[in-house]
């Protein structure tokens, strides 16, 4: 069955964008332009440009027109852990570092509390039974005002009852939650293994993120689970990512800065 006609006036448009012949930044054709162009009618051509809207590939600005959307520049989160703190990048203050120092604008939502039981595949990676209370902090991050990722930290409620109120309390946690049990538990963090799964994003996140409809876009999911000093999981954390705007780095080893890394001066103190 051919494509109705106002997919085959966006996928030509969409073709013209994708090779440059429209520019980021440029106007398309005006209403009446496109109809006589592709002799279409005004809800044809109105129902293309919805469509080549939800792909985040035009923008309609009031009383101007509709133009091509700039690229989106991916970040890229280097998920090793950090030589000088043993902490895994693309969390709390790491992250704020890390998109600082690549000279862009990060900021997160205020961090939202939940009590959850451990059912399935978080109780597995907790090694705890199923139906332990867990403490669950919840994220949304944006880079230059544009949502990059969602994470939530699954915390056992036993560090909470052993002194550890903080993490049920809504709201950013100073030092971050691995200094803060630390520095009230004597539990320390030793290692983390990240788990890399992709797939489809759920309801939630394709409007978070304002990812097109077609699911074009799938979502990098990290599963991190942290162990402390006797080898225990002491929190499992899961963070999102479109993959249409992230990236990701390993570090083994002794290795060079990547050749696009800002100078050691331009990092953040």
């Amino acid at each position: 069955m051919a494509n109705p006609m106002y997919r085959q006036i966006a996928e030509d448009l969409r073709e013209q964008i994708e090779s440059g012949a429209l520019a980021p930044g440029s106007q398309l054709p005006t209403e009446l332009e496109l109809r006589e162009q592709y002799n279409a009618s005004r809800n044809t051509v109105r129902d293309a440009i919805k469509w080549l809207t939800s792909l985040d590939l035009v923008e309609t600005r009031p009383g101007q027109g509709t133009f091509v959307t700039e690229p989106r520049t991916p970040f890229v989160t280097t998920l090793s852990d950090d030589p000088l703190t043993g902490l895994g990048g693309g969390e709390g203050n790491l992250f704020l570092a890390e998109v600082s120092a690549a000279h862009r604008k990060p900021d997160n939502s205020p961090v939202q509390v939940e009590m959850q039981n451990a059912t399935g595949e978080t109780a597995a990676r907790l090694r705890v039974p199923e139906g332990t209370e867990l403490v669950l902090r919840h994220e949304r991050r944006f880079i230059d005002g544009t949502p990059y990722s969602m994470q939530t930290s699954y915390y056992p409620m036993d560090l909470v009852e052993r002194g550890a109120k903080d993490l049920q309390r809504a709201g950013n946690i100073k030092q971050g939650t691995v200094e803060y049990l630390r520095e009230v538990l004597g539990i320390k963090q030793v290692g983390y293994r990240d788990w890399i799964t992709v797939r489809a994003p759920n309801a939630t996140e394709a409007d978070f993120f304002k990812l097109p409809s077609d699911g074009r876009v799938a979502m990098y999911e990290v599963f991190r689970t942290a162990f402390d000093g006797n080898q225990v999981p002491m929190r499992l954390t899961v963070t999102v990512y479109p993959t249409d705007r992230n990236q990701f780095i390993f570090n083994i080893g002794t290795v060079p800065p990547p050749h696009n890394a800002p100078a050691q001066e331009d990092e953040p103190t």
